[in-house]
């Protein structure tokens, strides 16, 4: 599972040995810094136990032990559509 922007996830000792006490993080953005095979940089915020963002943090895991709490919303169109007017041409007057 590779996590999206909003994704809430559970970080444990599984993922790193830095949580020896697991943590909730909310991804911001998983960064493209290089890392080892099936590691990755996240950009993101520690949640607290009320789900409000106590620290912003960027933590070095491995990806296959990352456990998905809660997944980002599903994202939905910004364009607004609205009925097209119909065209109207106006006479050209010649001469």
């Amino acid at each position: 599972m590779l996590p999206r922007t909003g994704d809430v996830l559970h970080v444990t000792r599984a993922a790193s040995v830095q949580f020896l006490r697991p943590i909730t993080f909310r991804v911001i953005r998983v960064l493209d810094w290089p890392t080892y095979d099936g590691w990755l940089w996240l950009d993101g915020y520690e949640l607290n136990a009320s789900g409000d963002a106590v620290s912003r943090r960027s933590i070095f895991v491995q990806q296959d032990g990352l456990y998905q709490i809660q997944a980002a919303p599903q994202r939905q169109p910004h364009t607004v559509r609205t009925p097209r007017r119909p065209l109207v041409r106006t006479p050209v007057r010649v001469g």
